[in-house]
């Protein structure tokens, strides 16, 4: 994504002058003004108890100790039977089993990259000991589209269609192990944008999707990036796509947040000007994932994943009291967009925080006053 090299840019200025920044009026970004090193002015993001950048959890969006105690140890005993009965016991219809198949994916992934030939014994394991586990098989689906998407030689290469393909017949291998089960076909999704799939046939794979989880918010996450504009639709396909979905969405659904999804997936290359992030595009969007917070499940597994995007268009509109919220929320994890693209995510997540705080102090805000 070519923003995220002017956003990285942008976060590397920052990052030198967010140490220095001085909590009163005046200067930029409503109020924020640098001053010296060490300043008793300066915001300090750790007077909210907020975790340290080195800390932050880059695997996962939120919180899921089951999770995380299902994969340390399976990484540390090369035993598969823990993250088997994890997804054994995850609901198939829900957003958790398609965010813990990705979590198991992923882990795998980067094993083999630290240990080429030699990593993620448990998922061979797995795939030798129980090959018709419907989890196992999962698992091994998205792995192979991680590998596909992040070391092999990049789209268009051979290594990347080959392994596209295994992952295609990996996903079908999947559905037929756990039938009514949306997590293969919503693998798939990934596998057709990057192979291409003519629009026809796109559109039978969502129909099956729709038809086991019509409200699921990652299916539809990764459904729109079929239909933007740098893969194979355009804004005015994605815009149509995630409006369609917010609209028929039930009163607590989080799919009335997908447009600003769609609008950050179309955002200008270089945007220097500040009124972009007030327009009445910009403003519906997020006023959308607004409501979609408010009146969502707070245990939606998906949640996350609205609150840190809000993050950071809030910031960009300087609404730094609802910024703050989103960070009292999510701190602590990043592994979510759009810190999950860029080079360093902590890093990055990092900046818009003390952004957040520094904007917030600018405008009378201090520890006492967020609500816990």
């Amino acid at each position: 994504m070519e923003i995220l090299l002017v956003l990285m840019a942008v976060v590397l200025v920052v990052a030198v002058v967010m140490p220095y920044v001085r909590r009163r009026r005046g200067g930029f970004a409503g109020g924020i003004r640098q001053v010296a090193p060490g300043s008793p002015d300066a915001a300090d993001p750790a007077d909210y108890g907020f975790v340290r950048e080195e800390q932050l959890d880059i695997r996962v969006p939120g919180p899921d100790q089951d999770l995380m105690d299902a994969l340390g140890n399976v990484q540390r005993s090369g035993h598969w039977q823990a993250a088997s009965a994890l997804l054994a016991g995850t609901p198939r219809e829900g957003e958790q089993r398609w965010q813990r198949v990705q979590s198991f994916g992923g882990a795998a992934a980067l094993e083999l990259v630290r240990e080429p030939g030699a990593g993620a014994r448990w998922l061979k394991s797995w795939r030798l000991e129980a090959e018709k586990d419907a989890g196992g098989a999962q698992v091994h689906a998205e792995l192979l589209v991680q590998q596909a998407w992040r070391h092999s030689g990049g789209v268009g290469s051979t290594d990347h269609r080959i392994i596209l393909e295994e992952a295609r017949d990996a996903c079908r291998r999947a559905t037929l192990l756990a039938p009514g089960d949306p997590v293969p076909y919503i693998t798939e999704l990934a596998v057709a944008r990057a192979l291409g799939y003519s629009e026809a046939d796109f559109d039978v794979l969502w129909a099956r999707i729709i038809d086991l989880a019509p409200q699921h918010m990652g299916a539809h996450l990764a459904a729109l990036h079929y239909w933007c504009e740098k893969w194979h639709g355009s804004r005015e396909k994605a815009d149509a796509f995630a409006h369609a979905a917010a609209a028929r969405a039930p009163q607590g659904s989080l799919l009335a947040a997908l447009p600003l999804f769609a609008v950050y997936e179309h955002l200008p290359e270089v945007n220097l000007v500040q009124s972009f992030y007030r327009s009445a595009v910009v403003t519906r969007a997020v006023e959308g994932a607004m409501y979609a917070v408010r009146t969502a499940r707070q245990d939606d597994p998906m949640l996350a994943h609205v609150r840190h995007l809000l993050l950071v268009f809030l910031v960009n509109m300087e609404r730094w009291a609802e910024a703050m919220e989103q960070v009292r929320h999510v701190d602590g994890y990043v592994g979510a967009l759009p810190w999950s693209t860029a080079p360093d995510p902590a890093a990055t997540y990092a900046v818009y925080r003390a952004l957040a705080v520094a904007g917030y102090e600018a405008n009378g805000g201090s520890p006492a006053t967020l609500p816990h």
